[in-house]
């Protein structure tokens, strides 16, 4: 009974995680159709519909009313980040550009700040964070324009509310500088507790380094690539800290 339990619930994680993976590169609402034809799966359509339906009725997808597909939720989400993501390996020529720009600059902290910005902005497309525990309020910032770019996003109103929360430094101060249970903390929509925020992400790391300590967050859609834009957090946190 355990064992067809276990089974079960393998079968739900797969079709999940190719939902999510599926609609983080694509934004396309995933119906069943599209998953018995396009990857492995050993079952039938009617098998895969039911799998679906059970994941909506226990909050991990959604069914938007204009497609016969189904999208994440918030809480398919946190349970992927919780349970099914893996983190990928950067390519090497990745490596080292973030190597290369430590050991320019890593006698010229500000400096080294801006381009490790630059560089998660570059590696992720999406906006990245960096605050300097002592330098007050100081918040290094790039690729806020990437805020506009989200497909999911075409409403002004709402682009612009995200764009004020970047702006206002104390908010954001409180938001990446939050006690951190995990190397890499991802909060989800309305785990920020900011409404203006509810259809992002943030993903934080803290790194210490010549004694100086501090914070690396990447901000971007709901619909973030988890997997890579923790490995890249992941990497430049030990590349500092070491």
């Amino acid at each position: 009974m355990v064992a067809k339990h276990n089974d079960i619930q393998l079968r739900k994680d797969k079709i999940l995680t190719i939902v999510i993976g599926h609609y983080i590169k694509t934004t396309v609402p995933v119906g069943s159709h599209f998953i018995t034809e396009e990857y492995k799966v050993e079952v039938s359509p009617a098998t895969v519909r039911n799998i679906l339906a059970e994941l909506e009725e226990e909050g991990y997808l959604s069914h938007p009313h204009t497609s016969a597909g189904r999208v994440p939720t918030q809480r398919g989400y946190r349970y992927y980040v919780d349970h099914l993501m893996h983190e990928i390996q950067l390519l090497e020529e990745e490596k080292k550009r973030i190597q290369s720009e430590h050991k320019r600059y890593v006698d010229h902290l500000e400096t080294l700040m801006e381009k490790t910005s630059q560089v998660m902005t570059d590696l992720t497309n999406y906006t990245s964070i960096i605050c300097v525990d002592g330098w007050g309020s100081k918040i290094i910032l790039k690729g806020t324009s990437h805020v506009v770019g989200y497909p999911e996003n075409t409403d002004i109103l709402k682009i612009q509310a995200i764009l004020r929360i970047l702006e206002e430094k104390e908010r954001l101060l409180a938001l990446i500088n939050r006690d951190l249970d995990h190397k890499v903390e991802i909060y989800i929509g309305h785990e920020m507790a900011l409404k203006e925020m509810d259809g992002c992400s943030l993903a934080v790391s803290s790194f210490e380094k010549d004694g100086l300590t501090g914070r690396i967050a990447v901000l971007g859609p709901t619909r973030m690539n988890y997997d890579r834009v923790v490995s890249a957090l992941d990497y430049i946190s030990d590349i500092f800290s070491h």
